[in-house]
């Protein structure tokens, strides 16, 4: 038995190593700056976390200490394990030691790793082929960011571009979502984020499949095969035509290299996903997953939480939270609802992620949130950041060219969205954003 400290166990993709270490019977301590639900139900699986960034609670003796690079430099606790050399491995480091001798499938890309790391798993899990899972959000259908299964030889996968460290993983299958600008802070300009991915790429063994039109120059001639899939054009190897929405399901044919697979039904909102649904499929096709498992698992994927996530829905109402944080996202995120809802008035509440981002993004959140029919704003959420002078949320709203605008702190955003009175209520954004969810949700449900 070993012991081992997470220093920022409260995140999504700590917490899911953190439940496969404690489940193999590792003694678990570790440090979060708030407590969340997800802490909460650590400590229910018989985890200790401190919320005191205080070094006196840490236990008699640490085997090693699991971290985030998303954890400040100033920390008190970290600098303790710093000054004392005790032994330190990054997440993405102890996942790819995790991950080493599996057939490991390793979701990339700027935005969509989750709901399509969440739907292969889904998949997978579903089928006689199983898989153990490492998530980046909480999959509505297992409750958890964390799925084992110890006869399955897969395992699923976030490859998180932030800091290059899925270059740790060493994948069996990749997959390559998206290559947008972003994490600017850590790459400096897209070309070196590009860079980064096809070095990715190039640690596949097997299969990459990535989604058409991608912009990266991958090698022709390479040790694994490649396929690309798509919703826009006939030129991929897997892309969906025919797509049918029908009382807010989706039904499409997949036309793959070997067959076309008609009416595939999939139950959950946004036609992006029936995108991440192609991608999806293509992975399970290509692990041996059988035609009928496929559309059974398909129609009951439920999501993931703040992934299109629909937490009211009602003839007067709809109300829909998501992790959109980044503009690409917000666009897809909006496209979707005007296609399921064409005419229907959006009220979209925004908190923007990082001043950097915000800075380097500024004229595409312009674009993309000027396309709501009502825009709130709360302040920036930090992260790890200090304030850029002259970024602000006030800032940004006051650039967007549209008469029905708002700023409010967190405390005045219900009595505001009361006034308001939404049809179509989105929420966006990867701050705390989440803790008004159920605070939201209690306030219009019974309405």
């Amino acid at each position: 038995m070993k012991t081992y400290y997470f220093l920022g166990i409260g995140g999504i993709g700590m917490s899911a190593i953190a439940r496969y270490l404690n489940e193999s019977g590792d003694r678990i301590f570790g440090y979060d700056r708030v407590r969340t639900e997800l802490t909460r139900e650590l400590e229910k699986e018989g985890m200790t976390i401190t919320y005191n960034d205080d070094v006196s609670t840490l236990p008699n003796s640490i085997d090693m200490v699991i971290y985030t690079p998303a954890v400040p430099k100033d920390n008190l606790i970290y600098n303790y394990f710093v000054e004392n050399n005790l032994p330190m491995k990054k997440r993405s480091q102890v996942l790819g030691e995790i991950t080493k001798g599996k057939k490991c499938i390793a979701v990339a890309g700027t935005h969509g790793k989750t709901t399509c790391s969440t739907m292969i798993a889904h998949i997978l899990h579903n089928s006689s082929t199983g898989c153990s899972a490492f998530l980046g959000g909480i999959s509505k259908n297992f409750n958890s960011n964390y799925v084992i299964n110890h006869k399955s030889e897969y395992v699923v996968v976030e490859a998180d571009e932030y800091d290059r460290s899925f270059l740790n993983l060493s994948p069996t299958i990749a997959t390559i979502t998206s290559i947008d600008a972003d994490h600017l802070d850590i790459y400096g300009n897209k070309e070196e984020l590009k860079k980064s991915f096809v070095e990715f790429a190039d640690k596949t063994s097997e299969v990459l499949i990535y989604k058409f039109g991608l912009d990266i120059e991958l090698e022709e001639e390479t040790s694994y095969n490649k396929y690309s899939y798509t919703i826009k054009g006939f030129d991929a190897d897997y892309y969906a035509v025919n797509i049918r929405n029908y009382n807010g399901s989706y039904y499409f044919d997949l036309r793959t290299p070997e067959k076309v697979y008609y009416d595939i039904c999939l139950n959950y909102g946004g036609i992006h996903n029936v995108e991440n649904a192609v991608l999806a499929i293509s992975v399970g096709l290509i692990c041996g997953v059988t035609e009928q498992e496929i559309r059974k698992s398909v129609s009951s994927f439920s999501g993931a939480q703040r992934r299109f996530d629909v937490r009211i829905k009602k003839n007067n109402f709809i109300y829909i939270d998501d992790y959109a944080h980044h503009p690409n996202e917000i666009k897809a995120f909006i496209e979707s609802l005007r296609f399921q809802y064409p005419n229907k008035r959006i009220t979209g509440v925004f908190q923007p992620h990082l001043y950097s981002r915000t800075r380097d993004f500024e004229n595409d959140f312009i674009r993309e949130l000027s396309k709501l029919d009502e825009v709130v704003l709360l302040d920036i959420y930090p992260a790890r950041e200090k304030p850029i002078e002259g970024v602000s949320s006030k800032a940004l709203l006051y650039k967007i060219d549209k008469m029905d605008k708002y700023y409010t702190l967190k405390e005045g955003l219900l009595d505001l969205l009361d006034a308001l009175y939404p049809e179509i209520l989105i929420t966006m954004g990867a701050g705390d954003i989440a803790d008004l969810v159920p605070l939201i949700e209690e306030r219009f449900r019974d309405e």
